[in-house]
C-alpha cells in the first residue's frame, strides 16, 4: 500500500528525531562516497527487485532530489507563501535515466549541491528558518522543516542503500 503525504512525512522525519538536521545532512555525501568506495558500477546498477531502485538509481534520485530541495528553499526565501510543486519520483528516474547514470557522479553532483545548500541554510536569519511555501501535497513547509524532511529522507536512503549492498 502506497503512503499518504502524511504518512511519508511522519516516516522520513521519524528518522531525524533527537539530531541536528544540518549535521545529518553535513555528513550524507561523504557516507554516500564511503558506501559505494569500491563497488563495482554493474552491482551498484542492479536493482535488488524489479519493482526496487537499484543503488546507482537512489543515488541519481539523491542527486536531483537535492537540486529540488534548494530550488524549493530559494522559491521560498525568495516570496514567501509561494506553492510549491510536487514530483512524480518514479516518472524522474525513467525520464533522467537514472539506471545508466554514474553512480560516482550522482554521488558528486549531489555532495557540491548540498555544499551550496548548506552554505545557504547557514546564512538565514532566525525569521527566515520560518518562511514558509504551500506544498501541492502536503501543505505549508517551513523552511526548518524542509531541512528536517531532507536530512530524514537522507536517512531513509542510506539504510536503503547499506540493505542493497549488504546482499
Amino acid at each position: 500500500m502506497k503512503e499518504t503525504p502524511q504518512q511519508y512525512t511522519r516516516r522520513v522525519t521519524s528518522y531525524v528525531e533527537g539530531k541536528q538536521s544540518l549535521a545529518v545532512q553535513a555528513a550524507t555525501a561523504k557516507k554516500l562516497a564511503r558506501l559505494i568506495k569500491g563497488v563495482p558500477t554493474a552491482k551498484l546498477r542492479k536493482r535488488p527487485a524489479p519493482d526496487k531502485w537499484s543503488v546507482g538509481e537512489i543515488l541519481a534520485h539523491l542527486a536531483d532530489a537535492e537540486i529540488v530541495g534548494g530550488f524549493r528553499m530559494r522559491l521560498i526565501l525568495g516570496a514567501p507563501g509561494s506553492p510549491v510543486a510536487a514530483f512524480d519520483q518514479d516518472s524522474w528516474v525513467t525520464s533522467g535515466h537514472y539506471a545508466t547514470r554514474d553512480p560516482r557522479k550522482s554521488v558528486e553532483q549531489f555532495r557540491a549541491v548540498r555544499e551550496a545548500n548548506l552554505a545557504l541554510l547557514k546564512s538565514l536569519t532566525p525569521d527566515q528558518w520560518k518562511h514558509y511555501g504551500m506544498h501541492a501535497e502536503r501543505g505549508q513547509e517551513t523552511i526548518e522543516h524542509i531541512v528536517r524532511m531532507f536530512a530524514g529522507h537522507d536517512v531513509n536512503h542510506l539504510r536503503q542503500i547499506e540493505g542493497i549492498l549488504a546482499k
